[in-house]
């Protein structure tokens, strides 16, 4: 039984590099409350990766949008 891609967990570190933005920003994110939806696994975070693109598609801007 595999997970679907939608159904893995990314590390901050992960998200950083899947959104192409320093560590630092999410970081930023986390601390204001900005961040996609995230999951507290012990002293670790992690982000579901059907979560960030959900996240991703809410901050769309409509008038960026050709």
């Amino acid at each position: 039984m595999s997970a679907s891609d939608d159904d893995k967990f990314l590390s901050p570190c992960e998200l950083a590099a899947y959104l192409g933005v320093p560590l630092k920003t999410v970081r930023a994110w986390r601390h204001r409350k900005e961040d996609p939806p995230a999951i507290k696994l012990g002293k670790h975070i992690r982000y579901r990766k059907a979560d960030v693109k959900r996240w991703l598609e809410s901050r769309v801007d409509p008038r960026s949008v050709a």
